[in-house]
């Protein structure tokens, strides 16, 4: 089974989790990407991705316009994204993306995740050299072939493509927008299933018994924590 099936596990995972805690995530990302960058979904690109992202996980229109739109009226806050890497069970691991306007808040709470499941922190870099950071975008309408010269048109490096019911395709993830361009200049009524910048394991592993239990415990309650935005693990059967 493809890369892609690990995506679409992640966002079934996300979409998953606590329709609240999505909404808050969502009006977070959106504020923040509104205060950088402008909140004009043409004229900021990721303002547009976030708010497209959202939709798609059925975000309530009101929350993504109260997000905008105090960006608008002068409120002023400030949220920062942080990495923490984890060491799980039986040779696990974790990468912890962390959304916050208080960092003691959130390393206190992930402590405390990490005690309660016996599990460790690591330094930066400890876990994500084993990951592979990249875009990924997939999509219906054209043949593989077609794709490739689009890509190459736009001078794109592409890492890795695949062609299942749909086109999957790989790159680093500062190409993503240039890679939706390019299809929606080709194929202007394309619809993109998928369109994230994520981080896929290089190498898995299977947990069994005790360990796989601890595992989903501590999948449980990270993401419970209020701060924690998305995970990235390298456990195959979860």
């Amino acid at each position: 089974m493809g890369r892609a099936y690990e995506v679409r596990k992640a966002s079934i995972q996300k979409t998953g989790a606590a329709r609240g805690k999505v909404y808050s995530m969502y009006a977070k990302e959106i504020y923040q990407a509104a205060k950088n960058g402008g909140t004009s979904l043409e004229a900021n690109s990721a303002l547009k991705r976030l708010v497209e992202r959202a939709k798609k996980e059925q975000v309530p229109s009101d929350i993504i316009k109260r997000a905008i739109d105090k960006v608008n009226s002068g409120i002023d806050e400030n949220y920062t994204k942080n990495t923490y890497e984890m060491f799980g069970p039986a040779g696990s691991t974790l990468i912890i993306e962390c959304l916050t306007d208080n960092v003691n808040r959130t390393v206190s709470d992930l402590r405390a995740v990490v005690n309660k499941c016996h599990v460790k922190l690591g330094n930066v870099g400890s876990v994500s050299y084993n990951y592979d950071n990249l875009c990924v975008v997939s999509f219906k309408g054209l043949s593989l072939e077609d794709t490739l010269n689009i890509l190459i048109e736009n001078d794109i490096d592409v890492k890795d493509i695949e062609e299942d019911d749909e086109i999957i395709v790989y790159s680093d993830p500062q190409d993503l927008f240039k890679i939706k361009e390019a299809i929606i200049n080709a194929l202007p009524n394309v619809t993109f299933d998928m369109d994230e910048i994520t981080m896929l394991p290089k190498e898995k592993v299977e947990l069994t018994g005790e360990d796989l239990d601890l595992f989903n415990k501590l999948l449980t309650m990270l993401n419970e924590v209020e701060d924690v935005s998305n995970i990235y693990h390298n456990v195959s059967n979860v």
